[in-house]
Order: C-alpha cells, then structure tokens, then sequence
C-alpha cells in the first residue's frame, strides 16, 4: 500500500497535526511508507500451525512482597508547596458547590 499525500492529509486531519511545512510533510510521508512496508513484510511470514500467543511468558501470577515503607515524610513533602495548611496541601477549588 502506497501512503499518498491524501492520506497524509486526512491522517492529520484526524489527529489534528499541523503538517503545511514541506519538509515534515516529506519526512512523515517516508516514516509512514517505512511503517506499512513493514507490516506487508511481516504479511508474507508464513504462520500456519503458529499458537497465538497470549502471554508473553510462562509464569503465572509473579508479583512483589507488599512492604511498606517511609520514602518521605509529611514535613518532607510539604517543605517545597507553595501553599500549605499545617498537615495539607492547599489547591484552588476545581469543583462548584452545585
């Protein structure tokens, strides 16, 4: 599949790129062209008898021991706000009492 200026055009529309600049415009064109020539190669791989794979490994349910730990305290936390209340960050209010 060829990538024409067209495609580019709606593919830029679409995720709202500003793409008027000739020469990003001629580069996207050569990386999109890579990416589909890319994905065509890996078409012509012959897969029969190929188990999709559903994990990317063996090992079921590998998790860390939940430890708690101090990383920094409240006062280390609070020192660089810009704003504090004693034990609490203070923000401007972002929802309306409605």
């Amino acid at each position: 599949m060829r990538i024409t200026e067209e495609t580019l055009d709606r593919i830029a529309e679409l995720a709202r790129l500003d793409v008027s600049d000739p020469a990003t415009r001629a580069n996207l064109l050569a990386d999109m062209q890579r990416v589909f020539d890319f994905v065509e190669k890996l078409n012509e791989v012959d897969t029969k008898g190929v188990e999709p794979l559903i994990f990317m490994t063996d090992e079921a349910d590998v998790l860390r021991e939940d430890v708690a730990s101090v990383e920094i305290t409240k006062q280390e936390a609070l020192a660089n706000a810009p704003v504090k209340d004693s034990d609490y960050f203070k923000v401007p209010r972002v929802v309306d009492k409605g």
